[in-house]
């Protein structure tokens, strides 16, 4: 194998942490097959998203650019990337398996007729074959498997390395490459867009302020967004709030929400069932505030306070705004 394909997902020049994570990674991998690393990087803003691409690994930056590339669209994109592996001959295709990264990855499978295994862990040479341990059911099940392709396809699970630089630069080659798409390539697009949040998000906080349950109703989310906002934080919550109404959809962590992987995670009266800790397991720090000593957040999380949230998260808000006050007050 001589080439591994690394789909860059952007948007509109953007890149996210993950996506980098993902590259990492992939390079990893390259490294262990003596694979070179090309980075793929698709339609509107792709000279943007390819900029420092090198620092991460990537000998080759393939620019792809079409009419039909104005925006995001998984079947242009799926084909784009197909014909972009036949054309260098590359051994695998691999993205970070986001929504849009399976969702791209399994396209190119169906018009490859080859299989796509997603949200892998772990990937090991062995010979031809690749022995992988992927994330199935959310994440409570590992299972370990055999990929025999000629092409493997392949999404790594988001948040499962961390984005670092490569020790030393690739070339960083940049090539145009222009596919053959057609009408049939675009049946499903982007086609407009609103935005409904600026600024920090959910999926990229470094604290997230996460309410369930024991909240108790919409109103009472006041506490939970005061702390978010005390701490430069975004606000989360378990399924049962969305469920409740008491916040929109795209507020809920978890395995049917947004997956986060924070410096930082206070889970505020939330149980913790699989389904909800499955998108935040990767916090590097949790912090359980609840009443029931024996719920499954409090004796997986670094820190727990067993009391009332509706005292305690008013008192640490508390604190930060009257120790902030001190500091400017001496300052």
């Amino acid at each position: 194998m001589s080439v591994v394909l690394y789909l860059v997902e952007h948007d509109r020049g953007r890149i996210d942490e993950t996506v980098l994570g993902g590259m990492t990674g992939a390079r990893l991998l390259a490294e262990s097959l003596g694979a070179d690393l090309h980075a793929v990087v698709i339609g509107t803003g792709a000279a943007t998203a390819s900029e420092g691409l090198d620092a991460y690994g990537a000998g080759r930056i393939h620019l792809v650019r079409h009419d039909l590339l104005a925006d995001y669209g998984p079947d242009a994109w799926a084909e784009s990337l197909a014909q972009l592996a036949r054309t260098t001959g590359a051994g695998a295709v691999i993205a970070t398996g986001t929504d849009r990264g399976n969702e791209v990855m399994a396209q190119v499978g169906a018009r490859t007729d080859l299989a796509m295994v997603a949200n892998c862990l772990e990937i090991e040479p062995d010979g031809d074959d690749w022995l992988m341990t992927r994330v199935r059911w959310g994440g409570s099940l590992r299972e370990r498997a055999r990929l025999s392709a000629p092409v493997k396809l392949v999404t790594l699970a988001p948040h499962s390395t961390e984005a670092t630089h490569a020790g030393e630069s690739a070339a960083g080659t940049v090539a145009e490459f222009n596919p053959e798409l057609d009408e049939s390539d675009a049946v499903t697009m982007v086609v407009d867009r609103v935005t409904v949040s600026e600024g920090i998000t959910l999926a990229t906080a470094p604290v997230v302020v996460s309410g369930g349950r024991g909240v108790g109703s919409a109103e009472a989310f006041d506490i939970i967004e005061e702390l978010a906002d005390l701490l430069g934080g975004a606000v989360g919550c378990s399924r049962v709030v969305t469920n409740n109404g008491w916040k929109n959809h795209k507020f809920q962590v978890g395995q049917t929400g947004t997956v986060v992987a924070p410096d930082l995670y206070i889970a505020c009266g939330i149980s913790g069932a699989i389904q909800h800790w499955v998108g935040m397991m990767n916090a590097k720090n949790v912090l359980a505030i609840n009443i029931d000593s024996d719920a499954p957040m409090v004796t997986k999380a670094d820190w727990a306070v067993i009391a009332d949230l509706h005292q305690v998260v008013p008192a640490i808000s508390a604190e930060i705004a009257r120790r902030r006050t001190l500091a400017a007050e001496s300052g």
